[in-house]
């Protein structure tokens, strides 16, 4: 059986009002996520199919609400103690104070991440100018 704790993954990303902990384990990602600030991380996505996240993942949210809007225009709000599961397809809200602990096919993440970090590093340099 494989299992991890939040303090014992290899992979870690901070930004201001995010933390992220990540290990993979036997093809699937397990994420440990922490939100200080709302945020709408929709133009990270730009260039992926429909600039959306192409990645499954199924979570629990610990403490707050995760929001996840949707191509057809509905909308998914999980709340404290709800778990989920979301498709292909998807853009996330992330609002302040809250953390979940989610899953995904580590394949499907790195492709998803490889265009989300390349997005971030554009707009990290287009700010520092």
């Amino acid at each position: 059986m494989a299992k991890i704790g939040k303090d014992q993954t290899s992979t870690v990303y901070q930004m201001e009002g995010f933390e992220g902990r990540y290990e993979d384990l036997d093809g699937y990602t397990i994420g440990f996520e922490t939100y200080t600030a709302d945020a709408d991380p929709a133009p990270l996505f730009a260039g992926l199919p429909g600039d959306r996240c192409q990645c499954p993942h199924w979570g629990v949210v610990l403490k707050g609400s995760l929001i996840y809007n949707h191509a057809d225009g509905s909308q998914d709000v999980i709340g404290a103690g709800e778990a989920y599961y979301v498709g292909p397809g998807h853009l996330p809200v992330l609002t302040a104070g809250t953390e979940i602990v989610e899953f995904s096919p580590t394949d499907a993440l790195a492709k998803t991440m490889e265009v989300v970090l390349r997005n971030l590093e554009a707009f990290t340099a287009a700010a520092a100018g």
